[in-house]
């Protein structure tokens, strides 16, 4: 019978991000985006339940056979921890880790764009981070977060389901809370958080209509609030907000977010192919005075060429980020172009830096 710990000792030597638990199969790891087995027996079903058992205890195994998914983080004996969803497929019990490093990453280290430290200077405000499950948006929060803990003497609540990167005080005062131990649910901690005196807060994901008028209204009451939606790009992240209320209060939500949102960093990451690891390419939208009248006015379409327009400003769009890192060398031409949102335009901006690679001496 495999044990948890073992395993997931294993998933840390072998530099897994993720590691999946299906009754029938082995282990799984991923590395830098690819699947492999691991070197452990098949799974069964007694002992998917002995690992979720051996890592929530009783009482919380039972949530999981109530609700059918149950989300919770877990740490080894060398220190590692690990964000955890447990979850039903076929009636039997499946496992989704994802390991969370022990050490905050430097923003300087994260191949972001500079306008990113910037952001950690504002006083007030929204700052989302998006993309897809696994595209680094908790690194990046935490890293943020990280820069103005060492930077400023603030006050950081943040409300998580569950707490991923464990936060030193530094020169900040941070509090985690974990959704379902030190409050029910994300609701309840945004409806209180406004009482314990706060200058920044940061929400693990706007994820429902409660959620998401909470966090705004917290920005609009004059707190530095960062937060992550799963959306690919600025002008989806601003439909997608809106679209959560119902129609007859589009337009004030319209006027809220306008007044409140200062930026939107949306990621996703590329297997480098200069050296072990991953790297974000990012589309990132500042708050301007031309974005907050899109945003007002119902003209979110027009926002892509505001941001194509400002880059000297710090905007950029995602195929000018891929444009980027290939020129740097970190990407592999064929995926760059097949990523890219205009592959065709993409191909032909990629030519000339491949002519330029292939010139240099050796």
């Amino acid at each position: 019978m495999t044990s948890v710990k073992e395993m997931l000792a294993e998933a840390i030597k072998n530099k897994a991000s993720d590691v999946h638990i299906n009754v029938g199969l082995p282990p799984i790891f991923r590395t830098n985006t690819e699947l492999f087995e691991a070197n452990f027996p098949v799974v069964s079903s007694e002992n998917a339940k002995e690992m979720v058992l051996d890592m929530v205890g009783l009482d919380r195994f039972k949530k999981l056979e109530d609700k059918k998914d149950l989300d919770f983080s877990t740490t080894i004996e060398d220190g590692h921890r690990f964000r955890v969803n447990a979850h039903y497929q076929r009636e039997t019990i499946a496992i989704a880790f994802r390991v969370i490093p022990n050490k905050i990453p430097l923003i300087d280290d994260l191949n972001l764009p500079p306008i990113a430290k910037g952001l950690t200077d504002l006083p007030r405000g929204l700052v989302l981070v998006t993309g897809h499950t696994g595209s680094g948006k908790s690194t990046t929060l935490a890293s943020m977060i990280g820069l103005i803990n060492r930077k400023y003497k603030k006050h950081i609540i943040t409300l998580e389901d569950p707490v991923e990167y464990m936060l030193e005080n530094e020169t900040s005062v941070i509090e985690q809370r974990e959704v379902g131990f030190d409050c029910p649910d994300f609701t309840s901690g945004l409806k209180h958080v406004l009482r314990q005196d706060p200058d920044i807060i940061m929400v693990g994901e706007m994820r429902d209509l409660e959620t998401t008028s909470f966090t705004i209204t917290a920005a609009e009451t004059g707190h530095l609030v960062f937060s992550t939606l799963h959306t690919m790009n600025a002008p989806q992240t601003i439909e997608r907000i809106i679209d959560i209320y119902p129609a007859n209060q589009q337009d004030q939500i319209r006027t809220m977010l306008a007044n409140t949102l200062q930026a939107v960093i949306s990621q996703t990451l590329f297997k480098r192919v200069d050296t072990p690891g991953m790297v974000p390419c990012t589309e990132i939208l500042l708050c301007t005075v031309a974005v907050r009248n899109c945003i007002r006015e119902n003209r979110v379409y027009e926002i892509p060429n505001i941001i194509e327009t400002s880059r000297t400003i710090g905007m950029q769009n995602m195929d000018n980020s891929i444009a980027d890192m290939y020129s740097k060398g970190y990407l592999d031409r064929n995926e760059a172009i097949a990523r890219s949102t205009n592959p065709t335009k993409m191909e032909k901006v990629l030519a000339p830096m491949q002519f330029e690679a292939v010139q240099q001496p050796t």
